[in-house]
């Protein structure tokens, strides 16, 4: 199938990320040969190498985060499909540093699977490594799917806070216990009134009448348990929010970083008001709302939809918030 606005499906990720490096040259380095990307720059203090990576179709994850202060490397695969596990290796052994390298992965079964080969392929080097799973959907979050909950909008805060981290020269075990730490302290909820196009068909991944809504998307188009009847935004983000405060347990007094993030054709305007609607719904909680985000982070493809993601957040997280990164989509 030839796309619209590209040559081919089989040569899109490959044509996108040579444009991507292209862009910024400054930042990333495209390495195409295994087809991934490095940061040309980064803390001296590092001691360890941060390795991210999943199907492309939700830039800017995971390429767009690959700079000083955020990741070392990122591996895109396919459109919602797993990177090979020999990007992930040969993308490790180029930014592993004296303490190894953590992978950063979400919670998916490719991905699970071909960033483990990976790792047990640099164990078999002698080149040590460890894995952070992102796993914050709360829709998913049911005794049903034997895989556990998805991994979705908090990836790109624990890259933020990680990459933080690591500059900081903190090593591998002590970055991977933080890892784990800021996931369980981060749920994400997504909703989309239409689903994205399926680049093998040009037709929508699923259809939805006017007046509904699937509340617990997936980003790769996953289909949640509840469509819902369309109502207003703000009854629609109170009761996301209050599921989100439940799920994370917040009590009166509590501190979040908070993500509202477009899956791909929401308008910002759309995603300012939703931003609005649930520190509203926090305040009335008593949480403070101390970092706030609005904008595409982690897409998938044209969906029209949002997620909201909060991340319970002490001062030394939002110190490590706060810590300076320069990268193609996060410049603080």
């Amino acid at each position: 199938m030839t796309l619209p606005f590209g040559n081919s499906l089989e040569s899109l990720v490959t044509d996108a990320l040579e444009g991507f490096a292209r862009a910024h040259p400054d930042t990333v380095e495209h390495v195409r040969e295994h087809g991934f990307l490095t940061a040309r720059h980064s803390a001296p203090a590092r001691r360890v190498g941060l390795v991210s990576g999943g199907g492309s179709g939700h830039e800017p994850l995971h390429v767009g985060f690959v700079g000083a202060g955020m990741l070392d490397a990122a591996c895109p695969g396919r459109i919602f499909s797993s990177p090979h596990n020999r990007q992930v290796f040969e993308a490790s052994r180029a930014v592993a540093r004296e303490d190894g390298v953590v992978h950063l992965v979400k919670n998916y079964t490719g991905d699970r699977i071909n960033f483990g080969i990976a790792a047990e392929r640099l164990a078999h080097e002698q080149l040590p490594c460890s894995t952070v799973l992102i796993d914050d959907d709360v829709a998913s979050d049911s005794a049903e799917i034997a895989a556990g909950r998805r991994g979705t909008g908090a990836t790109v805060l624990v890259e933020k806070l990680l990459g933080a981290a690591a500059d900081t020269g903190l090593g591998r075990q002590e970055l991977a216990e933080l890892g784990a730490d800021l996931v369980g302290r981060s749920r994400t909820l997504s909703v989309a009134s239409a689903a994205h196009t399926a680049p093998a068909t040009g037709l929508p991944a699923f259809t939805l009448r006017e007046d509904e809504l699937e509340y617990g998307v997936g980003i790769h188009g996953e289909r949640s348990g509840r469509t819902v009847q369309r109502g207003t935004a703000d009854e629609l983000v109170r009761e996301m929010t209050e599921t989100l405060v439940r799920a994370l347990g917040l009590r009166r007094g509590a501190s979040v970083v908070l993500l509202v993030n477009g899956l791909g054709a929401a308008t910002r305007l759309e995603l300012y008001a939703a931003l609005r609607d649930v520190t509203r719904v926090l305040d009335a909680h008593g949480v403070a709302t101390e970092r706030a985000l609005a904008g595409d982070y982690v897409t998938a493809l044209d969906m029209r939809g949002f997620s909201v993601t909060l991340l319970e957040a002490d001062g030394a997280t939002l110190d490590l918030y706060d810590a300076p990164a320069h990268t193609p989509a996060w410049s603080r």
